[in-house]
């Protein structure tokens, strides 16, 4: 470290400013979709600031509160707002981008390697972008945890007696990784055997020390399934359970293909995560040329143990990980959310191709490198001009973006409609932005098939609410067939109502009966 300390941190803190500013331009500038997934995040965080304890994202059994905690914590500061919660996801990534600096450093040695690892992560493709803006409950703070378990791991792996504290340290960490997102372990199991592998059984009381630590950073997550039956080992072995947010798995070739056709090309940025279009075909032989050579040139140097075995972690990282998407359910996500940690191997691979060429021509290896990072500007600035905006959203009958919702809030105000009925996407955004004024129960499908399952109603006590009410509204948003389905329930019991149509928005309003879904339709009972 006392090596490290010495370097200019000028050219770093320009690198982590550049990083900062980007977001900055994306925030103000309103091209970042807030949708419910991440007002599901901005609710919990309130709900803390007023005595709320949720262990995990509401409505599921993995996922940890992690990420609602610092936003609350923001909130508590600054006040409860989008932008407050984007503030924390910057944050983090600004802190990822100082760390990669300082892994890249202490594997290669080299100051050129590690400030264009840290450049390269900080102007990404629009992927990490995205999905480090927004929060969906717990990614930015992976990506920062899993820098902290390379970085404490690999003092471990080269320190032949390392002290009670460092395994401490490290054995919580992974704790905490494992309660925020599971994930994590594509990082921690390739450590781990790092660890085993230096170390072998003289490490043994460092190894009982991390369990422990382990166990204390996981708490959280061992008592709240002690007390709910389990719910996060069914999460694992049961993709169509009631209680679980995904969809049911992929057949295996559905999965390889889609990581290959799918995954890795938003990796790269040479799709949009919302949309299974490459940008530009033009773009595919030079991007997929330059990183099949840095993949190449790393795998060479990981069979020569080049980097003091770094090269061989990273690698771990990334089969670690491809294992885990083509055997399991997390295969099935298109978003390409899973991916983000496979974006420090990526960075420093190609830093190191790009250090490597400037050793032979420095023009051509920056020209190179301005290519590159145009490249992922480029990518972000076409998604932040499309019709959608940046968007977490991949379902395009959802992305309705944020232009509405100050219409559709005073108008449900003006004409009682504060309790009401609707689906997922449209709930939790609208009760954060109305300061949970206006409380629509998610208990109307989005899915084609029309039925309901455990997603939908993430946060119960929001129906509760909604079901005392004397006034009830039902919004729909992009949905003719359930409108159809709404209007055929209201006329078969004789139930006289109003539409209003706000946007992508369908209101029914002014019901002469304050009838729940379950009583208009036997599929929602």
């Amino acid at each position: 470290m006392g090596r490290l300390a010495r370097k200019p941190v000028a050219p770093l803190l320009g690198v982590c400013a550049a990083a900062l500013a980007l977001r900055c331009v994306l925030v103000l500038s309103g091209v970042v979709a807030f949708d419910s997934d991440e007002a599901v995040v901005g609710l919990m965080a309130r709900h803390i600031l007023h005595g709320a304890r949720p262990a995990f994202f509401y409505g599921q059994a993995y996922m940890g509160s992690l990420d609602a905690w610092l936003v609350a914590g923001a909130f508590a500061l600054l006040g409860s707002s989008v932008v407050a919660i984007r503030i924390v996801q910057s944050a983090l990534f600004v802190a990822h981008v100082a760390l990669t600096y300082v892994l890249a450093r202490r594997w290669s040695g080299d100051e050129t390697v590690a400030l264009l690892s840290a450049l390269l992560m900080a102007l990404p493709p629009v992927l990490l972008t995205l999905y480090t803006t927004v929060s969906l409950g717990g990614y930015g703070e992976t990506l920062l945890l899993g820098d902290l378990l390379l970085l404490v791991g690999w003092k471990l792996a080269s320190e032949r007696q390392a002290s009670a504290g460092w395994w401490a340290l490290w054995g919580l960490l992974a704790g905490l990784g494992f309660w925020t997102l599971g994930l994590v372990v594509v990082t921690l199991l390739p450590l781990a055997a790092l660890l085993l592998q230096r170390h072998r059984a003289r490490a043994w009381r460092g190894y009982l020390v991390a369990v422990a630590a382990f166990a204390l950073g996981s708490a959280p997550w061992w008592v709240y399934n002690a007390r709910h039956a389990w719910q996060g080992l069914r999460t694992l072995y049961d993709p169509t359970g009631a209680s679980d947010p995904m969809a049911p798995i992929l057949p295996l070739r559905l999965r390889v293909l889609g990581l290959a056709l799918i995954g890795l090309p938003g990796l790269v940025g040479l799709r949009l995560p919302w949309s299974a279009e490459w940008l530009s075909v033009l773009c595919v032989p030079p991007v997929v040329a330059f990183h099949s050579m840095a993949a190449w040139r790393a795998l060479r140097a990981a069979r020569q143990r080049a980097w003091k075995g770094g090269y061989r972690l990273l690698w771990g990282i990334a089969a670690c990980f491809g294992a885990v998407s083509v055997l399991s359910r997390f295969g099935s996500d298109p978003t390409g959310r899973y991916l983000l940690v496979l974006y420090t191997p990526l960075a420093l691979f190609a830093a190191a191709v790009l250090a490597a060429l400037g050793g032979r021509t420095r023009w051509g290896a920056a020209a190179l490198a301005g290519l590159l990072l145009a490249f992922h500007l480029w990518g972000t600035w076409k998604g932040a001009t499309s019709a959608e905006g940046l968007t977490a959203q991949y379902n395009p009958q959802f992305q309705y973006g944020n232009r509405h919702d100050g219409e559709l809030i005073a108008f449900l105000e003006e004409n009682g409609g504060t309790r009401g009925y609707t689906n997922y996407w449209i709930a939790f955004k609208i009760a954060f932005l109305s300061d949970e004024r206006v409380i629509l129960a998610s208990t109307l499908p989005h899915k084609p098939n029309m039925r309901l399952t455990g997603e939908h109603n993430r946060y119960p006590p929001y129906t509760d609410r909604v079901a005392e009410a004397e006034e009830v509204v039902y919004v729909t948003g992009n949905q003719p067939e359930l409108d159809a389905v709404l209007r055929e329930g209201f006329t078969a019991r004789a139930i006289a109502y109003r539409e209003w149509a706000i946007g992508p928005y369908r209101v029914f309003y002014d019901l002469s009966v304050p009838m729940e879904p379950a009583e208009l339709d036997a599929r929602w009972q």
